[in-house]
């Protein structure tokens, strides 16, 4: 009963990862923050934002001023997961930030091969990750990140650490920025009955455009250039686009697409709004509130809820 359980924890969270990827610690590929979120991921060339320390590490020098956020979402079969994040910059060295990503899948029986019920079990996952992005020269910035992984099933547990960096150059005068991120580089450290698996590595190159005149910032990102493919356009395959309206100072709305995530969730001849999100936020004085809907097509669909404040 307990591999049937760690299966559908598995099946779950493959929903946001690659079929081709054969390894361990997938629920590092979900985005947990709503802003993130709302964008289907296509984050790692924006600005500004504490969860950052997440996607690219080298824009967290854009920040401007110490923020915070916390975040929330409610999963498929009732799995809970979140987030907090804070940033700070430090005159001369830089900024930096702490983040901690959650999962936990909830209790589950436990029971012999005659489904007698010996009692009740536990597993989550847990991220812990530290990262500092400087500006180098003009317009250009890089960083890095330090991460911690666990996770428990029942009795079993399982530990690693890996490395993350990024960069982000400005271009002011065309209002673009482009973005580079190499995440999750690593190793377990203990592994689920000695079988030693691949952490979810993940290359990924952005672009993010503010078109003159027009109050919106287009992002377009691709995602797991690492991965082995059969040809150069199949290897582009993982990208997803997003878009953030912005409608005053205070409101934003967002809309983006995730084509590997459409392709894989298409069930017969339809994916419905498979890979589609959508969201927005408000500022409410010094506190950012904003909210993402993603859709799985006919398996259902996600909600996130993040708080944000700058102090």
């Amino acid at each position: 009963m307990k591999v049937v359980c760690i299966i559908l924890c598995t099946l779950v969270l493959s929903l946001d990862a690659s079929a081709q990827h054969h390894g361990t610690f997938d629920f590092l590929r979900l985005d947990m923050n709503a802003r993130a979120s709302a964008l289907n991921g296509s984050f790692v060339s924006m600005t500004n934002d504490p969860n950052l320390v997440f996607y690219n590490p080298g824009a967290l020098a854009t920040l401007e001023g110490p923020a915070g956020s916390v975040s929330f979402l409610k999963h498929l079969l009732d799995i809970n997961a979140g987030s907090l994040s804070y940033a700070q910059s430090i005159p001369d060295w830089g900024t930096f930030a702490a983040g901690i990503s959650f999962i936990d899948y909830g209790s589950f029986d436990e029971t012999d091969e005659s489904m007698n019920v010996l009692g009740t079990f536990g597993a989550s996952d847990l991220a812990v990750t530290v990262g500092w992005g400087t500006l180098i020269e003009e317009n250009l910035s890089i960083g890095g990140a330090l991460e911690f992984v666990h996770s428990s099933i029942s009795g079993f547990r399982s530990s690693a650490i890996a490395l993350g960096a990024g960069a982000l150059y400005q271009i002011p005068a065309e209002q673009i920025t482009l973005g580079l991120s190499i995440r999750h580089l690593g190793a377990q450290l203990d592994t689920y009955a000695g079988v030693r698996e691949n952490l979810p590595l993940d290359i990924t190159v952005g672009v993010t455009k503010r078109p003159e005149h027009l109050p919106v910032l287009l992002n377009l990102n691709f995602h797991k250039l690492n991965e082995q493919q059969d040809s150069f356009l199949d290897r582009l395959s993982a990208f997803s686009l997003g878009a953030e309206f912005l409608m005053s100072e205070s409101v934003r709305l967002r809309v983006g697409f995730n084509n590997e995530q459409r392709r894989e969730l298409k069930l017969g001849t339809t994916s419905g709004l498979a890979g589609f999100s959508f969201g927005g936020g408000i500022l409410v004085q010094e506190y950012l509130i904003d909210y993402a809907l993603n859709s799985y097509g006919k398996i259902g669909s996600i909600h996130r809820i993040s708080v944000g404040m700058n102090f």
